[in-house]
């Protein structure tokens, strides 16, 4: 088939008829329900269990995601190679965009996923990579905030006291771990690694994603909350360890909040009262807390500052392009930005946002 002649249309409309899907559930992410229908009773249930926290019980979405389990495809196009991220090497992703929408092929799983706008699709091994199957649900309520202005943040996000704060940091900074360290000392979850913000006038309020954190086992053994997720073996093993190697190991446990941290303590919309930015070191230097203004120190703004990527298709032309640093701090200049540097302190950290939660100082 001449390749301009396949739409995302007829794709969804092949794969729905050879593979029905008809059981559903319904997510709701701080105010956008998806949809998403599944051919498969165990990819029902893994979904189900994964999203527990956000299902509701209703029989309309705002947009529609259908998954198929069945076997890798060919849809007979010929796909662009996405080149891997700075500082890796390894080829992941494959995509070609069509007339209506865009199709990414994921290579060492073979995973296809079709998207764009209200009607999406996702195709093959969808239990064995169920993981894939989460995250393309995820990226659809990334793509429909951003398609109405939000701004997207590299963050992790907590609440208390009604006052929202968003956590983020150059790379290795910790910005998960001080959210877990803030969730053992009573906040509510937002989110674990984006954020999206929006404008509101005067405020921002910031919109999480239902991703469950993924934490090293550094983290892990030193949070009594999550230390549960690691068995008695590793545990041991991991303890052996010098520090310095422990925190730099590839290995990644799921800590589901509801199983951590209890009932009702995960949500996806709050007030961004505060960004802190994590710019520390793993030295003796004393650790210190400033309020900085975003416009005078851009420098800091590229470590929450973050691409819409290849899950994202705007909705217009005027959202190809991603915004720029001094976009960023015009917009952030309507929040609180901390500083933190010198040494890392995780409880002193802590104890700063709490402080900033509790009343707007720190």
């Amino acid at each position: 088939m001449n390749q301009s002649a396949i739409t995302k249309s007829a794709i969804i409309e092949k794969y729905r008829k050879d593979f029905p899907a008809t059981e559903s559930l319904f997510i709701d992410f701080g105010g956008c329900v998806i949809e998403t229908r599944v051919n498969n009773s165990q990819l029902l249930a893994d979904l189900n269990n994964y999203f527990k926290e956000f299902l509701v019980d209703t029989d309309k979405g705002d947009i529609l995601i259908t998954a198929h389990e069945c076997p890798v495809a060919d849809l007979g196009l010929e796909y662009t190679v996405k080149q891997p991220d700075p500082g890796k090497t390894k080829i992941k992703e494959e995509f070609h965009n069509l007339p209506d929408g865009r199709v990414v092929y994921k290579r060492l799983t073979g995973m296809l996923f079709v998207f764009g706008g209200e009607d999406n699709i996702a195709i093959g091994p969808c239990i064995e990579n169920s993981n894939q199957v989460i995250n393309f649900i995820n990226n659809r309520f990334i793509e429909y905030k951003l398609n109405n202005g939000c701004f997207l943040g590299h963050a992790a996000g907590v609440i208390e006291n009604g006052r929202g704060i968003a956590m983020a940091g150059f790379s290795g900074m910790g910005k998960s771990t001080l959210a877990l360290h803030l969730m053992s000392r009573g906040t509510t979850f937002v989110s674990n690694d984006r954020v999206m913000a929006e404008d509101n006038g005067d405020s921002l309020t910031m919109y999480g994603v239902a991703k469950q954190p993924r934490i090293n086992p550094g983290t892990a053994l030193n949070n009594p909350d999550l230390s549960c997720i690691v068995t008695r073996e590793d545990k041991e093993r991991f303890l052996a360890m010098p520090k310095e190697e422990l925190w730099e190991l590839e290995h990644k446990y799921d800590a589901l909040i509801d199983e951590c941290y209890g009932k009702n303590k995960f949500i996806l919309k709050a007030p961004l009262s505060g960004l802190v930015i994590l710019n520390w070191k793993r030295d003796n230097s004393e650790t210190t807390v400033n309020i900085v203004d975003p416009k005078e120190r851009k420098d800091l703004l590229p470590a929450f500052m973050k691409g819409t990527g290849l899950f994202y298709r705007p909705d217009s032309p005027e959202k190809e392009s991603d915004p720029d640093v001094d976009a960023y701090a015009d917009f952030l200049s309507k929040t609180t930005l901390i500083e933190i540097s010198g040494g890392v302190d995780f409880d002193k950290a802590a104890d700063a946002c709490l402080k900033f939660m509790k009343d707007g100082s720190i």
